[in-house]
């Protein structure tokens, strides 16, 4: 049995429970939190939240005007996959400790 839990199958049921009650709370947290990443100098701003849902994407306007759009797939590609890192970073930040709370 691992160090500092109870043993018996009521205290690591009981442990697990906490966990879980832990994880649900840190998963709303992160449904709350955002990151915002800009590409090409601010021409391409991408907002998700911590649980990685697309929340605005800002296209500046002067960038349509050269109408490039392999250009602007590229940006767009660039700062979804950015935004994407950053959240998950983000919740490895948020529900890592809670993995370390596992009774294994």
């Amino acid at each position: 049995m691992a160090k500092g839990f109870p043993t018996g199958k009521g205290g690591m049921l009981k442990q697990l429970q906490q966990l879980q009650r832990q994880l649900e709370e840190a998963q709303a947290r992160l449904a709350e939190e955002t990151v915002t990443v800009s590409v090409g100098g601010g021409a391409v701003t991408i907002t998700m939240t911590g649980d990685q849902k697309c929340q605005a994407v800002q296209i500046d306007p002067a960038l349509l005007e050269d109408a490039d759009a392999e250009m602007l797939q590229d940006m767009i590609l660039s700062a979804i996959n950015r935004a994407l890192d950053e959240s998950r970073e983000l919740a490895t930040k948020f529900l890592g400790s809670l993995a370390g709370g596992l009774p294994f």
